[in-house]
């Protein structure tokens, strides 16, 4: 079984994490990483601490103290606006402090962001494509249906 952790975007604190927890039934969006037959467990869910993400220094400790083996960083830090302007040093940090891979992305891209933010140049200058490429790899029926 493979465990993970989510780190959400401080400005959706209140989040329930509907779309997150659907995407990894479907294994969809950032989940498409685990192959259907692969049972996944999330092992913490918490949020980054609100700019400049304060949390991120010690809430992947806590998630491996609960197993995790991979920690996500939700489509929320992708597609809000502005999308996270730490999320590569996000990802950096953790995955070299400690020693765990980072997933950027849990749900797939609703349609309706992803049409704005396509028109838009800071995300081909921020890399998103590159960054994470499993959001990009949805259906746009899949995106229209997470809207």
């Amino acid at each position: 079984m493979k465990k993970i952790g989510i780190i959400i975007c401080g400005r959706y604190q209140t989040c329930g994490g509907g779309k997150c927890f659907r995407a990894l039934k479907e294994r969809v969006g950032g989940f498409s990483v685990y192959s259907s037959d692969e049972d996944v467990e999330v092992v913490g869910y918490s949020n980054c601490g609100g700019c400049p993400g304060g949390n991120i220094e010690y809430v992947p400790e806590e998630m491996i103290k609960n197993g995790a083996q991979a920690i996500h960083l939700a489509t929320g830090l992708v597609v809000g606006y502005p999308p996270c302007p730490r999320i590569k040093a996000f990802k950096e940090f953790i995955e070299t402090r400690y020693k765990i891979p980072v997933v950027i992305g849990t749900h797939p891209i609703p349609m309706k962001y992803f049409t704005e933010h396509e028109k838009m140049s800071f995300w081909e200058k921020a890399g998103m494509k590159e960054i994470a490429p499993e959001l990009f790899k949805d259906t746009e029926n899949t995106m229209k249906d997470y809207n």
